[in-house]
């Protein structure tokens, strides 16, 4: 199985402690595209018009400037770098022994600047949204389309594909062919805010599965003990299996 998270907008980093190390990441096959991204957002972020290319606020001048100092930062595990509502709901920091081994084989984070990260990967924190058109790469949703849908193919295997991310990380890489039948889309109704709050307690309660689901409908009875859920069909080939989730 493979869960795909959006990362979060605001990152928490540390003040001492070793520096990337592309070498160390997953997703090995990504690294030019990480260059090329890395790069980029380096150059952009120590321009005078940065945050109206990023699309962020002129207030975030911490968080911006961190873009320019990627390769020297401290990098903790992904785990400890993604923060807010999702994540917290989600508490990578409070496993069993257990789940954090299923969080580090079947949770992957679609991330604007590195494409995709497991858990354990240590990475600087930096701001960047999928949605960016970023100079010298473009699109960063058309950068990664092509090799995060070979990467994150292979990764899935023949397990279920359970999607938590949002639009605007979609739209990097939609499953096709065998996995686009196996693609699990989570919807939560309501606010953004309650959203991003269910889709980490979805993925906080399969990390506490004795078995793994491997079946859209199997996911949904593994579910149902916390959550209301409302299976729904996909509607045309390619399109993924649906399930309305909301918290008990």
């Amino acid at each position: 199985m493979l869960v795909l998270l959006p990362p979060s907008e605001s990152k928490t980093g540390r003040l001492r402690g070793r520096s990337l190390d592309p070498d160390t990441l997953s997703f090995a096959a990504l690294r030019p595209q990480r260059e090329a991204a890395i790069a980029a957002v380096a150059a952009v972020s120590a321009r005078e018009d940065a945050h109206a290319v990023l699309g962020v606020s002129p207030n975030l001048v911490e968080e911006v400037a961190r873009n320019t100092r990627l390769t020297t930062a401290p990098a903790p595990p992904a785990a400890d770098v993604y923060s807010g509502v999702l994540y917290d709901a989600l508490d990578l920091g409070d496993l069993t022994p257990g789940q954090r081994r299923r969080a580090n084989r079947w949770i992957v984070v679609v991330s604007a600047l590195f494409g995709a990260v497991r858990p354990s990967d240590r990475i600087p924190p930096y701001r960047l949204s999928m949605a960016v058109n970023l100079p010298g790469v473009g699109p960063l949703a058309s950068h990664w389309r092509e090799a995060l849908d070979a990467e994150l193919t292979e990764a899935a295997g023949d397990g279920l594909v359970v999607d938590c991310r949002s639009s605007t990380y979609t739209a990097a890489r939609t499953p096709s062919g065998d996995v686009a039948r196996r693609w699990v889309q989570i919807r939560v109704p309501g606010a953004t805010h309650m959203a991003k709050h269910t889709r980490g307690l979805v993925t906080r309660h399969l990390l506490g599965v004795d078995r793994e689901p491997g079946t859209p409908a199997a996911l949904a009875r593994v579910l149902e003990p916390a959550f209301e859920v409302a299976l729904t069909a996909p509607t045309k080939a390619g399109a993924p299996w649906v399930p309305d989730a909301t918290a008990r």
